[in-house]
């Protein structure tokens, strides 16, 4: 069983300015305490013959070489465009900017 108290995780609260009420101090005492309890079986099981992993099966096949394909003309990369002026997608000005 994990040292997480409703003390030590009020104190943690107060340290990180988070205001906590008495129910969830006592929830997050609870789920704490079953982390606390997790990293420690881990730590029992990781043993230096136990290489350290990220994934628990390799990952391959995630990169592909970059292949030049076929590219929409200017006027086809426009024809579903709600405005443009012929060549380029013309859109409001945001933020207050003006042209």
């Amino acid at each position: 069983m994990s040292e997480i108290t409703p003390e030590r995780v009020a104190h943690l609260a107060s340290l990180a300015r988070i205001a906590l009420t008495d129910d969830e101090i006592e929830q997050l005492t609870g789920e704490l305490g079953a982390i606390v309890d997790a990293v420690a079986t881990v730590q029992r099981v990781a043993t230096p013959d136990v290489p350290a992993t990220s994934h628990p099966i390799p990952l391959t096949g995630g990169m592909r070489p970059d292949e030049v394909g076929q590219t929409l003309t200017t006027e086809q990369a426009l024809a579903g465009a709600p405005d443009h002026d012929g060549s380029r997608f013309r859109v409001t000005a945001i933020l207050g900017e003006e042209q």
